[in-house]
Parts: C-alpha cells; structure tokens; sequence
C-alpha cells in the first residue's frame, strides 16, 4: 500500500503537544474528515478502540456521516503513536521529536488505499492543524 508522509515544526513543548494529542476528544479538532468520536474507557491505550464519526462530505467513494472505529495498535508517550482507521482504511503515524525547549518535530506518515480515504495532502492538513492548535510557543 501506498505512504504519504509530511513532517512540520510545532511551536511548543513535545509534553504540551503530547498532553493535546493524548486526549481522544480532540481528535476531531486535529486530524481532517473526523467530526466526532467517542473513546472507551481505556482512552489512547494499545488496543483500544473508539468509535469515529465522519464529516458529512460525501465524495465519489464514501457516504456522507460515515462512521468507523479507530483502534490504537502503539503508544509510546511522549514520543509515538499509531492507530488504524477502518472507515478510510488508514494507518496512521504520528512522531514527536522535541528540537529545543518549546519546539517539536512532528511527522505524520498514512498507508492506506489511494482510492478509498488516502490522499497525498492528509498528513500535511493534520499538522497544519496541530501547528495552529498548539501555538503555545509562539514568540
């Protein structure tokens, strides 16, 4: 399967980004084509599975309001996370590297059919979002 991967300067601390990412309910805030989700009990934990939303966007190939589930397949705090989107059929993965004091790398690489949910900017729109999210660093 095809991979798709963009990498971005954020502008605040690897332990303020992880504190943001950690929590299921911003997902939708974050990564693109998510409206909604509701995370079980074990929160972002390997094997945990949280029930996902879709954006009502239909497009050639999905229905709109489609909903999936997201399974965690690794989590590796502060550093590391990978999870699985059945509805687009996406694995995600999303590293963190802290470059200074209040600036992290973050690089996310998606595998997944090209015609079913991956497209060559998706990694790019996420960090797009994070880096407006998590400005905290901001001179």
């Amino acid at each position: 399967m095809p991979t798709v991967q963009s990498s971005r300067e954020l502008l605040a601390a690897r332990a303020d980004v992880w504190a943001f990412i950690a929590d299921p309910f911003n997902l939708p805030r974050w990564w693109p084509r998510v409206a909604g989700v509701q995370p079980d009990r074990r929160g972002l934990a390997p094997g945990a599975r949280w029930r996902v939303q879709g954006q009502n966007q239909p497009t050639f190939l999905r229905r709109p309001e489609a909903v999936g589930t997201l399974l965690v397949e690794d989590v590796r705090a502060p550093e590391r996370i990978v999870f699985h989107l059945t509805g687009d059929r996406l694995e995600v993965e999303l590293e963190l590297e802290a470059t200074s004091a209040d600036r992290t790398m973050a690089t996310v690489r998606v595998r997944g059919p090209w015609l079913v949910g991956l497209s060559r900017s998706l990694p790019r729109q996420a960090l797009t979002r994070l880096y407006s999210l998590l400005q905290t660093g901001a001179a």
